[in-house]
């Protein structure tokens, strides 16, 4: 179980608490130190899933714990930004990104269930996605210049028109496994 993508998954998992306390505090650097803390849960998410597959490392616990590890840190860093902001934007945003993780996550429970979990399975979609979300967040959190934020702004659009895209998609692929029950 304590592999070398189960510890990096673990180890995401503690930066979570740890980004948002830096994140808060008062000091010139803070902003700076977040977005570094993120964007290390980030690579460490591709890290860890790449190791799996390489070192042919992949375990149930790992297979559970890793879209965990994402949904949370994605979350807690959209709600930390949803109030700093305090903007409709990005709070309209957070809501359908977080929302479309509660449902999809609910669908692939339910569609394992069903014996059908392939059908819903991670797209090329939801790899674009996660990409454009992860680099709005880390340029949300940085706040290092006026472009970096509109730039981050219009990342935040594109991930949020691909989270809805994607989550028609997913639905659409379990369309008729819903429709019969």
């Amino acid at each position: 179980m304590w592999n070398i993508p189960n510890t990096l998954t673990t180890f995401r998992l503690l930066l979570i608490p740890v980004f948002a306390v830096v994140f808060y505090l008062p000091y010139s650097w803070a902003f700076f130190a977040a977005a570094f803390i993120f964007w290390l849960a980030s690579v460490t998410d591709i890290l860890d899933g790449y190791l799996a597959r390489k070192l042919d490392q992949s375990t149930p616990f790992g297979a559970f714990l890793d879209p965990v590890a994402d949904k949370v840190m994605v979350s807690v860093a959209l709600v930390v930004l949803a109030t700093h902001y305090q903007n409709i934007f990005i709070t309209l945003a957070a809501l359908i990104i977080i929302s479309r993780e509660i449902v999809i996550s609910a669908l692939r429970e339910w569609m394992a269930e069903q014996g059908k979990r392939g059908n819903v399975a991670v797209s090329n979609m939801g790899k674009f996605k996660t990409a454009a979300q992860m680099l709005a967040i880390i340029g949300l959190i940085w706040q290092y210049a006026p472009w970096m934020t509109m730039l981050s702004y219009a990342l935040l659009a594109i991930a949020t028109l691909l989270t809805v895209t994607s989550m028609l998609a997913y639905l659409n692929a379990a369309k008729s496994e819903l429709i019969k029950s």
